[in-house]
């Protein structure tokens, strides 16, 4: 074997090794090897994450994705995404993970779900001296919603033919109606339902009874097995330990019913 026979061979050798190791890599050992792990947001979705006074994002989110950078030992960037962007951020490889995806089998032929860290649900929220226990309650009720969302469609189909539903153009309107004593009961996700449940203390608002339940999940790229144990493993901690439920009655300003976790 001449010299330059050789020398082709150790290229081959070295490109082949090369190739291997690529082909082992994952996203743990990408994370390590960065110090930190890219975590897609909402930048503006309170209460699960939203500017604090410094500028800097916090919510139920930030402390699930905070935990699991910690476990990871790396530092944790949070990156603003859009509904619109925020799957191209996770294929394109630009963000790790993205909080606040909801299942379906749609996104399931595009990227994987870690399992489910956050319930989202639709409730039916009321003052605490009216007895609401159930949708035949909802009977002769005035009942404010956003017209036209999964709100609308879930309470249409809860309530009895005697309640009067009252539909708005937008969030901010259906919580005026409900404060200012215009209905007597708002039907709103548990985002929206937080921020009254948290402000209005004089109302005493609480929630009545849910009517849809869809946990939210963590995404991340198929075939990424060992870093969906790794945050699968970190949200169980959580679940075992308290951190999750006190992140619960912070933010959402309720305790966390495991069933809200179920899809």
């Amino acid at each position: 074997m001449t010299m330059k026979s050789i020398f082709r061979s150790s290229l081959l050798a070295v490109a082949l090794l090369a190739g291997a190791t690529a082909a082992q890599a994952d996203a743990i050992d990408d994370i390590t090897t960065a110090g930190q792990i890219n975590v897609g947001v909402f930048a503006d979705f309170p209460p699960f994450s939203s500017a604090s006074a410094d500028m800097s994002l916090k919510g139920y989110d930030m402390d699930v994705a905070q935990h699991i950078a910690d476990t990871l030992k790396v530092k944790l960037n949070p990156v603003a995404v859009t509904g619109q962007n925020r799957i191209p951020y996770l294929t394109e490889k630009r963000v790790d993970l993205l909080m606040s995806v909801g299942y379906s089998k749609e996104r399931e032929q595009v990227i994987d779900f870690a399992a489910a860290y956050a319930p989202y649900y639709i409730a039916v929220i009321g003052p605490a001296a009216l007895e609401v226990k159930g949708k035949d309650d909802l009977g002769g009720k005035s009942i404010a919603v956003n017209r036209g969302t999964l709100e609308d469609t879930s309470l249409t189909e809860a309530a009895p033919a005697t309640a009067d539903i009252k539909r708005f153009d937008n969030y901010n309107a259906v919580i005026q109606a409900f404060i200012s004593g215009q209905t007597q009961l708002m039907v709103v996700g548990n985002d929206v339902g937080a921020q009254v449940l948290a402000r209005q203390e004089e109302l005493k608002p609480e929630q009545k009874f849910q009517l849809l339940t869809s946990p939210s999940h963590i995404g991340l790229n198929k075939n990424e097995e060992r870093l969906k144990k790794a945050i699968n493993d970190a949200v169980a901690a959580m679940l075992a330990d308290g951190k999750l439920n006190a992140s619960s009655e912070a933010w959402l300003k309720t305790p966390l019913n495991p069933e809200n976790l179920k899809d």
